[in-house]
């Protein structure tokens, strides 16, 4: 005869739920488990109180009657299965003195995961109970695997997509330096686009998203020769052709990536020369360019114009912020310069360029304006 087996060490404190209307029955049950090692065990005789119960207590193996008043153990298993989460082995052995082939299915539909007809033979009982724990035990040491494995392979696509993203930022930032000796500009209209989005109430993710884009706006330029560039004088036609190109070089650039920043950088690249008024590169009106285009639009003019480059001297703040009202409805979407204009009275464009400065803001810059010609090419 086989002899009762002890539980496995890594099994002893798995939380036993009996649940049986005979109180004999669980008394029975509950000096079998502590005798086999078991150190959790908890018993129910009422039905009703199953759920509360499990939810309280979290079991890892339910031992569960199914002939009761009241609530059975159909219904029981019924109530909780909508409480196990998906993906989880909660295993249940289910104890009847009578079990046809219809109840048997229903059980198996239920939830129950084996079987014991009583009268039930001890060693049975017991091995039956620790395959259940043990397939439990695996079950839950697969999932965590997973959970590490789900996680590195997050960190890994992370790292990757912060390589791609450096390297976009190397790329705008020698474009920038060949007429920004400061190499900030990118940086100073990442922080004023994203208070200005901040202003029209954007979500906290898709303002720091756009701060972080913006930086990458005029990447394209590293596809327009120093030349024209850098020209102090007015520009050809064939040369302003040479520059609108830029924005298709800098949306090729940023096209393909499938991380969010990109995908955003990528509009930005596409959109931010266009006009309220139609009158951009590519003709777009209103409400059809892009929201980060027509934002970044704004913050991208008033820097270039505040600030000195080889082809142009600075205008003052004043003078700046004049001309940007004095286009709003024409190069600028009026809501966009409403918001700016809030950011210049709450005194934060005085902070722009201090937290450009700041180490570990973006490390990439950009060059060109937006607004005017006659400024700048």
């Amino acid at each position: 005869m086989v002899q009762p087996q002890k539980a496995s060490p890594e099994l002893r404190d798995a939380r036993i739920l009996v649940i049986d209307d005979e109180a004999q029955n669980v008394r029975s049950l509950t000096r079998l488990l502590t005798w086999a090692g078991y150190t959790t065990i908890r018993g129910v005789t009422e039905s009703a109180d199953a759920v509360r119960t499990f939810v309280e207590w979290e079991p890892d193996l339910l031992l569960l009657d199914l002939r009761m008043p009241g609530m059975d153990g159909f219904e029981v298993m019924e109530a909780l299965s909508p409480l196990v989460p998906d993906g989880e082995y909660l295993p249940i052995l289910v104890l009847t003195g009578d079990l046809d082939d219809t109840s048997r299915n229903r059980a198996l539909t239920a939830g129950a995961r084996d079987f014991l007809t009583k009268p039930f033979e001890t060693t049975e009982v017991l091995l039956r109970i620790e395959n259940l724990l043990e397939t439990r035990h695996l079950h839950q040491r697969l999932r965590r695997q997973n959970v590490h494995l789900e996680h590195k392979v997050q960190e890994r696509t992370r790292e990757l997509a912060d390589a791609q993203v450096e390297i976009l930022y190397r790329l705008a930032l020698a474009a920038e330096y060949r007429d920004d000796v400061t190499g900030q500009h990118a940086e100073r209209v990442g922080v004023l686009s994203g208070m200005i989005a901040g202003v029209m109430d954007f979500a906290e993710n898709d303002v720091d998203l756009i701060r972080r884009a913006a930086p990458l706006h005029d990447v394209g330029k590293i596809g327009v020769p120093d030349a024209i560039l850098m020209k102090p004088g007015r520009l050809t036609e064939d040369e302003l052709e040479v520059i609108r190109s830029h924005v298709d070089i800098g949306a090729q650039i940023l096209s393909g990536g499938g991380f969010p920043l990109l995908r955003v950088a990528r509009e930005i690249a596409a959109s931010h020369h266009e006009q309220w008024s139609g009158r951009g590169y590519k003709g777009m009106v209103g409400e059809e360019i892009p929201i980060v285009g027509r934002i970044v639009a704004v913050a991208d003019v008033y820097d270039v114009v505040t600030n000195e480059r080889p082809y142009k001297a600075a205008l003052s703040h004043g003078e700046a912020v004049r001309r940007i009202v004095v286009d709003r409805g024409q190069h600028f979407d009026p809501a966009v310069v409403d918001a700016f204009l809030e950011v210049v009275d709450r005194g934060l464009i005085t902070k722009v360029g201090e937290m450009a400065n700041r180490p570990g803001f973006l490390d990439l810059h950009e060059a060109e304006p937006a607004w005017p010609v006659a400024l700048a090419h």
